[in-house]
């Protein structure tokens, strides 16, 4: 399948933002009721995971890309984007009581900022080769910024520099997850990369949780049914970012997700009980974001080769 053109794969991976501040709210308020954070997110691969597995059994196009993904030979490599996913998940669960959300939201997003430049300057992304331009940059940094101003007034933790580097490092996986996964995707389907996805990162987050001791004691599951969609809102994640990537690249993409979440993350705060109500700070940042993707996307112009004056002859002819 082609890719979509630009701006409609980027108002999908918007509302997939969107859907990522929902699947926040749900994964917390999930894993603080169960008794152990990584629950959560537990829960939320799981329930990915089966998605994806009904969709194999039951739509015989989603086979067949995973038959195309077989006979495309890519590397071992490409298929390991899930781990990205998985990283950030266990790095966010227990660097974000130390740092606090605020600081950890903005060392992600500088991380994916640069990673996003980087994965495509070198080719990484199903797009091929995105040079490093100055309206690139500018988008990235101006992405960073618009996140740093709509943490205004939400409380500091520790700043550890190491927590810190891995909260930049949580955002470099991220980056090349949905590089890879669009790599996966472009040579077999899309809900082959969705599929790959969940295959690789379900496992680490179940053996991170064994490790931690997460199924030790035994979990008090709450009854509210809105809390075990995570799994759901995963999926459409996923297909948003595989959708965006092969369309704009890692960089536009990954400001899109973040303008969307920052605007979720405001329509949450206004309609959920005990949200902290509009902040201004929240809305002018998911604003600036969406202005970044619209500078990471201003191509240069070739220069225009003006053909050199020529002179004339003493005896009237011209001469280049």
């Amino acid at each position: 399948m082609r890719p979509l053109p630009a701006p409609v794969a980027l108002s999908l991976v918007v509302l997939g933002g969107v859907a990522s501040a929902a699947q926040g709210v749900v994964n917390s308020e999930l894993g603080e009721r169960a008794g152990g954070p990584v629950l959560g997110a537990v829960v939320n691969n799981l329930g990915g995971s089966l998605l994806v597995l009904v969709g194999l059994l039951a739509v015989p196009s989603m086979r067949s890309g995973l038959a195309a993904l077989r006979r495309a030979g890519l590397p071992w490599w490409a298929y390991l984007g899930g781990l990205g996913g998985a990283a950030i998940v266990v790095i966010g669960t227990y660097v974000v009581p130390v740092l606090g959300v605020a600081v950890f939201t903005i060392a992600q997003v500088a991380g994916g900022s640069l990673g996003g430049l980087a994965v495509d300057r070198v080719g990484l992304s199903p797009v091929g080769r995105l040079p490093l331009t100055a309206p690139r940059v500018a988008g990235g940094l101006l992405g960073i910024a618009a996140v740093t101003l709509a943490q205004l007034g939400r409380p500091v933790g520790n700043l550890a520099v190491g927590l810190v580097g891995l909260a930049v490092a949580g955002g470099l996986a991220v980056a090349l997850q949905s590089a890879l996964n669009g790599r996966v995707s472009a040579a077999g389907s899309t809900a082959a990369g969705l599929a790959v996805n969940f295959a690789v990162g379900t496992p680490v987050i179940l053996v991170v949780a064994a490790l931690v001791g997460a199924f030790a004691a035994r979990p008090t599951w709450p009854g509210q049914w809105w809390l075990y969609i995570g799994g759901l809102l995963g999926v459409g994640i996923v297909l948003a970012l595989l959708v965006g990537v092969r369309a704009a690249g890692v960089l536009r993409t990954g400001l899109a997700l973040v303008a969307g979440q920052l605007g979720g993350a405001l329509v949450l705060d206004v309609v959920l009980p005990g949200g902290a109500g509009a902040r201004w700070p929240v809305l002018v940042g998911a604003g600036l974001t969406a202005v970044a993707v619209l500078v990471a996307g201003v191509r240069r112009r070739a220069p225009v080769r003006v053909a050199a004056e020529r002179e004339p002859e003493p005896d009237g002819r011209l001469v280049g």
